[in-house]
């Protein structure tokens, strides 16, 4: 809430005590002079005028500042040239050097110099004595006029940066925080949800089991334990650090997802001569453990076929299958793919689909990324 007391500038560096004295002395120096009493009551009347010119300044919205301010300068001029009192000029001094419009203090700075270096000069035609026994004071006012506006209006500049940077920082804390929150979640999406569809489908063909061949039923049900130990121990090295996932790993945990499933799965290529980055090879595996997981969940699939090729320029994964396809007409990317996709961008990879029969995924890799692997992770 402004107070009336918002008269006074408002500084870190300067005292409130010291703008007090400022305040007194115009009103002192007008009584120690010899000056009649119509001259002093002018005199007060006029300083009382300038406190409230400056007081509305304060208060003030737009373009009604610069009327004030101008007001202000023209009773200053006055002050200088019937009493030769300059020093209300610092106060407008201050008051300029607060204002936020760049073209706004330019213009009230300049015209501020000028028209106190003017009346100054006017000054000393008129009433040289006077004028030659202030000079120092004078020098020290002027010298102000130029300076204080400058340094309070660098400072304030400062403080806005500072304060734009600090609002910044914690936009791009906000900005990472959630980037991480999605990337837990994509790679919880990806981690889990092939294991737990593998639970599922070695669960419902473990219950088929139990009476025809229980045996059989029982190696499902330790396998259902097995893949829930893994997906419990990739849960915590997901929430402890990002695992690298190796490609060979990733295939043999596909061929046992699709076997479950009662699709005949196909490899093309030797993984083991693949020569790529760690970086890539993870987002490689994790591409193929969500299109995999794809495939189970909704193709209604017999057979797929993954095949991993690598030139000089690129590496290369297709994923296809002879199930349903994907329906198109409803908008057929999901969460997994919009992941896959984000993940690939990352290392400047594409993917494209195509759906007919079957769905037939094709991602490539720039081997280029060798040589950024440094810098992006």
């Amino acid at each position: 809430m402004k107070r009336w007391y918002m008269i006074l500038p408002r500084s870190k560096w300067i005292s409130i005590y010291i703008w007090i004295i400022f305040c007194i002395l115009p009103f002192y120096f007008l009584v120690v002079r010899t000056l009649s009493q119509v001259q002093i009551f002018f005199g007060v009347v006029l300083i009382l005028l300038y406190f409230l010119s400056y007081y509305f300044s304060v208060h003030s919205k737009n373009g009604v500042v610069y009327m004030w301010v101008s007001f202000g300068m023209a009773l200053n001029i006055l002050m200088t040239l019937f009493y030769g009192y300059v020093y209300l000029s610092i106060f407008t001094s201050f008051f300029i050097g607060n204002i936020k419009s760049t073209v706004g203090f330019y213009i009230m700075y300049g015209l501020h110099i000028g028209f106190t270096i003017l009346s100054i000069v006017a000054g000393y035609f008129i009433e040289l004595e006077s004028f030659l026994h202030q000079t120092p004071f004078i020098i020290i006012t002027v010298v102000g006029v130029v300076i204080l506006p400058i340094a309070i209006y660098s400072r304030n500049k400062q403080e806005n940066l500072e304060g734009e940077l600090e609002s910044a920082k914690e936009r791009i804390a906000e900005l990472i925080i959630h980037e991480e929150r999605q990337r837990i979640a994509r790679d919880l999406h990806d981690t889990l949800g092939q294991k737990l569809s593998m639970i599922g489908l070695k669960s419902d063909l473990a219950s088929r089991l139990v009476e025809k061949n229980p045996k059989a039923a029982i190696k499902e049900i330790q396998e259902i334990r097995h893949t829930a130990r893994i997906a419990l121990k990739e849960v915590r090295e997901l929430v402890s650090n990002m695992k690298a996932v190796k490609l060979s790993e990733e295939c043999k945990r596909v061929e046992e997802m699709l076997q479950a499933a009662g699709i005949h799965y196909q490899l093309i290529g030797d993984i083991h001569k693949l020569k790529i980055p760690v970086l890539v090879e993870n987002v490689l595996s994790m591409c193929l453990k969500e299109a995999v997981t794809n495939i189970v969940k909704h193709s209604g699939a017999k057979n797929c076929t993954v095949e991993i090729q690598q030139d000089k320029n690129e590496v290369m994964l297709l994923i296809q299958d002879d199930g349903k396809g994907l329906n198109e007409n409803a908008g057929f990317e999901g969460n997994g793919l919009k992941g896959m996709r984000e993940r690939l961008e990352f290392i400047n990879g594409t993917v494209t689909i195509e759906n007919n029969p079957g769905v037939k995924l094709k991602i490539t890799i720039p081997l280029t990324i060798i040589h950024q692997e440094g810098s992006a992770i």
